[in-house]
């Protein structure tokens, strides 16, 4: 069976590996002039190539239709992905949660294994190669057109990715594709990526929080809550647990509120006991110089701000009540969101081409023959810590091995 990949990503590379060890005879066209473009860039040029979790675990870190990747993440788990690795001479660490990195930091090693898998496998890698549309008849597919020339095949796999980070040739190809081919492609938004807000952050642009709780609220209710570590940028905020909440928040209407709780691990009365302990060291001095220990010194005028005392007030004169304020202003500085960063500098694509068309244990299109989809084209995605590299990684090695049906 003659078969073609789209696209050289993680589930291209893994789809085209997969599809010539089972003896199809296989060609890998990619647009750019090099193989996993985007890879280079992931983890900030280090590569966070999987989790080391078990499917469970893996399952509830999928934001957008987990149950589509059950069938897929059982036949190539995040084992496999290791596995791989380490049998294609690439030396693997664990880090903090779980996530799994090359030893070396370096993402180019990753891409190495795909290069030297691909050479061993004779699977014919062409570059510069820009497919501009599929070759259907009678609602099956025949081939792929670059340009004005045809390439005849038996099957199409379409692993195009999303459309962030254009940059690394992520332009939307795969949903041109699909839509031509009659699929219906969900809204495509950002994931992961910065949180933008209405306040004027600039001068705390860098600041970096650890240990916090992040709440998002509409109206008052909490929706979403993460604690962890995130930093202030020029027009808003990001870091781990904001990218979490932007996957969750994304697809959500109206106002929405960011509320940061400084100090998670002490309730308001401990708060309080603390807040005297430092005022009693402190009597004679003047509020502002008096709270340094509270937290990180840049966001100590917000805190005299929204306390509403006076920042040369003697620390003595501080009433129950204005310290009532400076508990409930370190538990919950209150910011409004603007909107998230915009999708070219988001890590993911959420959506994509709609997985109710596509098979779930073979990732052919339900509506053409031949045709099939692997990797962040489709619409599911995962948080941070590894889990989008093996969605590709499973949905590609489960679209390479399977059968026209």
């Amino acid at each position: 069976m003659k078969v073609i990949v789209i696209g050289g990503g993680p589930a291209g590379m893994m789809a085209a590996i997969t599809a010539s060890e089972k003896g199809d005879e296989v060609i890998l066209l990619e647009k750019n002039e090099k193989l996993g473009k985007k890879l280079y860039i992931t983890g900030k040029g280090r590569c966070n190539i999987t989790n080391d979790c078990d499917n469970k675990t893996f399952i509830a870190n999928i934001i957008n239709n987990p149950k589509f990747m059950l069938g897929a993440i059982n036949k190539f788990d995040t084992s496999a992905t290791q596995k791989f690795c380490l049998d294609n001479g690439l030396k693997i660490k664990v880090e903090r949660g779980k996530r799994v990195f090359p030893e070396s930091d370096k993402s180019s090693d990753f891409i190495k294994v795909f290069q030297k898998v691909l050479d061993k496998s004779n699977v014919d890698v062409r570059f510069s190669t820009e497919v501009s549309k599929l070759q259907i008849v009678d609602n099956k597919v025949s081939g792929v057109f670059i340009g004005n020339e045809l390439i005849k095949c038996d099957k199409v796999i379409v692993a195009t990715g999303g459309i962030s980070y254009p940059g690394t040739g992520s332009t939307g190809d795969g949903y041109k594709f699909a839509k031509d081919a009659g699929h219906n492609v969900t809204p495509l938004l950002p994931a992961l990526v910065g949180i933008n807000l209405v306040q004027n952050v600039t001068d705390l642009a860098g600041v970096t929080l650890k240990n916090v709780a992040c709440k998002v609220l509409r109206d008052g209710k909490v929706l979403f809550e993460e604690v962890g570590e995130m930093l202030f940028t020029h027009t808003g905020v990001s870091g781990p647990i904001i990218l979490t909440l932007s996957s969750k928040i994304n697809k959500l209407q109206g106002k929405l509120k960011l509320s940061i709780d400084l100090k998670p691990a002490l309730d308001d009365s401990t708060l309080d006991n603390r807040l005297l302990r430092d005022f009693e060291g402190n009597s004679n001095k003047e509020f502002k110089n008096a709270i340094g220990d509270l937290t990180v010194k840049a966001l100590l005028p917000m805190i005299i701000k929204e306390s509403k005392i006076k920042p040369d007030k003697k620390v003595n004169q501080i009433t129950k009540e204005e310290r009532n304020n400076i508990v409930k202003t370190i538990k919950n500085l209150t910011f409004d969101i603007k909107d998230l960063c915009g999708i070219s500098s988001s890590i993911v694509t959420c959506g994509g081409v709609d997985v109710k068309q596509i098979n779930p244990k073979n990732m052919q299109s339900k509506l053409i023959k031949g045709l099939f989809f692997a990797g962040e084209v489709l619409d599911v995605d995962g948080l941070t810590g590894g889990f989008n590299i093996q969605i590709a990684m499973s949905t590609g090695f489960v679209a390479g091995k399977s059968d026209i049906e």
